[in-house]
């Protein structure tokens, strides 16, 4: 530079300065690139636990739906056998002094199988309950996965947008965003 404020250079300066503008642009561009690979890798990794997660919560509300009309159909046998016992008292009142003690034993086979199937059918309700608890809580996590995985989504849109304007901003942004899906991915590992 010169003492008036004139800037006098020779090409090859020119030069310098010319690589080192295009330099910077093209570490921005790479590291926007490899980062947006890096986004693009966990985010389907994301996608595929959220559709496993989904998968599951369909196979265990499946097995609840079972479940529960496994119950429902033990609760039908007792009321069948509460039936019969009704039947069997009746007929202990109303039946001869010769048969009453028939009808006794009856009435206490009843009883005790009334019993077993009681058992059984509040076994089934609770392992249905069970599965539905499990259903709901792969849900929840699903949804979580779908969250993490949108916003890794959104953030490579933002970065194909920050590489085409070379705005540093955006690309704060997108790292930003992605650190939000990743916090997400970690709440949804686990199970929060």
């Amino acid at each position: 530079m010169s003492a008036g404020g004139f800037h006098v250079h020779g090409p090859h300066d020119h030069e310098l300065e010319h690589a080192a503008a295009h330099s910077s642009t093209k570490d921005f561009a790479g590291r926007l690139a490899v980062a947006t690979a890096v986004i693009a890798t966990v985010g389907a990794l994301f996608a595929y636990m959220g559709g496993l997660t989904q998968a599951n919560a369909g196979l265990y509300k499946n097995e609840a739906a079972i479940k529960k009309t496994e119950a429902s159909n033990q609760w039908n046998y007792y009321q069948a056998k509460s039936s019969k016992q009704n039947l069997a008292e009746l007929a202990q009142e109303l039946a001869p002094e010769s048969r009453r003690a028939f009808y006794v034993d009856e009435i206490k086979r009843y009883k005790g199988e009334k019993e077993v199937i009681k058992k059984d059918a509040e076994k089934l309700e609770k392992a249905s309950d069970e599965w539905s608890l499990k259903s709901d809580e792969q849900i929840h996590q699903h949804h979580r996965w779908a969250q993490a995985t949108t916003a890794l989504q959104i953030s490579i849109a933002m970065a194909a947008i920050a590489l085409l304007t070379k705005s540093r901003g955006l690309q704060v942004g997108v790292y930003a965003l992605s650190g939000v899906g990743a916090a997400l991915g970690v709440l949804a590992f686990l199970h929060i």
